[in-house]
């Protein structure tokens, strides 16, 4: 499924209609793209899972969400695996991660998705769309 316009794609997610769990190709020209950050992601899971993330949500494992240090609360991004092409859009919901040298923290199941469980980290793209 695929936006030609920044709002439809707002609607969407609002909506719940964009199937983000099985969203591994995005449309680099549907999209606004705010802001462009690349370096190291990482994950995290099990552990977590059930805790209260920083903005006070319950952190799922299973959903489509990641960590950042500084984006505000909400914001969606696009994280892109740089060496598998493997795409996902997430909501920044919490904070980290907290090891150097990485710019990003995402959800077992988003992390699943760009193809990095194996490894652990992943060299990544993030574009900020809102």
């Amino acid at each position: 499924m695929y936006f030609k316009k920044p709002a439809a794609l707002a609607a969407a997610l609002s909506l719940g209609i964009f199937p983000l769990a099985t969203t591994t190709s995005i449309a680099q020209d549907t999209i606004a793209v705010v802001q462009t950050l690349s370096g190291t992601a990482s994950w995290y899971g099990g552990k977590f899972h059930g805790r209260k993330t920083a903005n006070g949500e319950t952190y799922n494992m299973h959903a489509m969400t990641a960590a950042h240090r500084y984006l505000p609360f909400g914001t969606e991004v696009v994280v892109t695996n740089q060496n598998t092409g493997e795409a996902v859009v997430v909501r920044i919901n919490d904070r980290g991660p907290f090891t150097g040298g990485r710019i990003i923290d995402l959800s077992q199941a988003a992390a699943s998705e760009i193809g990095m469980i194996n490894s652990g980290t992943a060299r990544v793209t993030v574009e900020v769309i809102g």
